[in-house]
């Protein structure tokens, strides 16, 4: 067997201890979809009217589902804080199987869940009024690209996770980081209405490149005052959301290994 189908397999193995531990503690589900469905509510309902009706409401559902994969990444985060912090990791070391498998066992887990808040936000947006006006192939496409990134920020708080010194302070590591990078994006308004700066940094932003691929493969138009900014980022949204997530990828994915080699090796 080589090294890389043994990965694969003793990270199945671990992916589905993860998900048995998910479904004893059904805790972990409820708080992965009620904190978006509460800003879909929230955003539709109570500002929505201001902020163009039913079309901001279509507009909206993509900056949800990314949100939504996004903070499930503190899932990773704390998962493996707390199985650090309770000796199962040195349990895994003693057995024979791959180093990868820890890691990789977390965020295909985790990769799960996601997609099963995705499903539950989809029918949650259709519930208010969003709908697919795109093909069934860039339908497919959207969900992917969501799956992905989602995949990819399940390493950076797979580094995280193995870097926070109790469970405790990887609850806020996990989250912290990420509401400013949702919110300063075209998540819940265009990124042309931000000040100069501001602006900038949603233009470029990970987030923003995602969220706006998925409005383009799911045919929602934006707002009358909320399109996307012309330049390469909005031209490009697909593919520069895709080069984000490989380099998100190829960045924490190493470093997260090498961290786990280092605090496994204590």
């Amino acid at each position: 067997m080589t090294v890389l189908s043994q990965g694969l397999r003793d990270g199945g193995i671990v992916a589905w201890r993860n998900l048995l531990n998910v479904r004893r503690n059904a805790d972990w589900l409820f708080a992965a979809v009620v904190q978006p469905i509460m800003f879909v509510l929230l955003f539709a309902y109570v500002f929505g009217g201001a902020l163009g009706g039913g079309q901001y409401r279509e507009f909206l559902i993509a900056g949800i589902f990314v949100q939504t994969i996004s903070f499930n990444s503190a899932f990773t985060v704390i998962g493996l804080c707390n199985d650090l912090q309770k000796g199962i990791i040195d349990r895994f070391r003693s057995l024979p199987m791959s180093r990868l498998a820890v890691l990789l066992g977390r965020t295909t887990s985790d990769l799960v869940v996601s997609s099963l808040a995705l499903l539950i936000m989809s029918l949650c947006g259709l519930l208010v009024g969003w709908r697919i006006r795109g093909s069934f192939l860039d339908a497919v496409l959207a969900y992917l690209v969501l799956l992905l990134f989602g995949f990819a920020m399940s390493w950076i708080g797979a580094l995280i996770g193995l870097s926070a010194p109790s469970v405790e302070i990887a609850q806020s590591a996990g989250l912290m980081w990420l509401f400013p990078l949702s919110f300063i994006s075209s998540a819940f308004v265009g990124a042309g209405t931000m000040p100069g700066p501001l602006r900038a940094i949603a233009e470029w932003n990970p987030f923003t490149a995602v969220i706006q691929s998925v409005r383009d493969l799911f045919g929602n138009e934006a707002p009358p005052g909320m399109a996307p900014s012309p330049g390469w980022p909005a031209d490009n949204a697909v593919l520069y959301a895709l080069l984000s997530s490989v380099v998100i990828l190829a960045v924490f994915v190493p470093l997260a290994v090498a961290k786990y080699r280092r605090v496994a090796s204590k």
